[in-house]
């Protein structure tokens, strides 16, 4: 999103986070811009009954976290490594001199919260009133289209497990299983090796 040098010139420091190590927590006000170097961050809640709902996932050369930033609210969500992830962290007044100071990036950041905000307005449809087949595939084609999915000769590799998949679209793992399946046979899904392709 933001050049390594830029966000340095402006003091961003470097810092790694292991699997499973939390970023920040709900409930925290932020501090920081976000921006991964390496790695992959899931953006969750959990319920009463400790079962995740993951709100996203960013990966290289992404930024996460930002509408708390800018609204001086507290995160509304955990920011939890899903893999041993390298992430930028620039102070969040440095930030701001930044975008005063750099108006084209400004504009990169509006669009990318647009994207977010878009890709939340249509999933959030898809989880309240479609059956759980087109949940997966809305998913998945969103996932192509702004995840940088590698096509290979059998097509997308679909990089979510199947626990994402139910994390993301609010279904439990069996359900994403058999959705897959029937979406396999009705030719919509690849599955090869136990992995899914579009």
């Amino acid at each position: 999103m933001i050049t390594a040098e830029l966000l340095e010139k402006y003091g961003a420091i470097k810092k790694s986070f292991g699997k499973n190590e939390i970023i920040f927590e709900e409930g925290n006000l932020p501090a920081h811009y976000y921006q991964i170097i390496s790695g992959e961050i899931k953006m969750c809640n959990y319920n009463d009954d400790g079962r995740e709902f993951i709100q996203g996932i960013f990966y290289k050369n992404q930024s996460f976290g930002e509408p708390p930033l800018f609204l001086n609210q507290k995160y509304p969500a955990n920011s939890i490594a899903v893999e041993d992830s390298e992430i930028l962290l620039l102070p969040k007044s440095n930030f701001m001199k930044l975008l005063e100071e750099n108006p084209a990036i400004s504009i990169k950041i509006i669009e990318n919260l647009a994207q977010r905000l878009y890709y939340k307005s249509v999933m959030a449809a898809e989880i309240s009133t479609h059956e759980p087949e087109h949940r997966v595939l809305k998913l998945i084609d969103h996932g192509i289209a702004y995840f940088n999915f590698q096509k290979d000769k059998n097509g997308y590799l679909i990089n979510f497990t199947r626990q994402q998949i139910g994390d993301l679209t609010g279904l439990r793992v069996e359900t994403v299983i058999r959705a897959i399946k029937a979406l396999e046979k009705k030719g919509e899904l690849k599955i090869i090796n136990r992995k899914v392709y579009r």
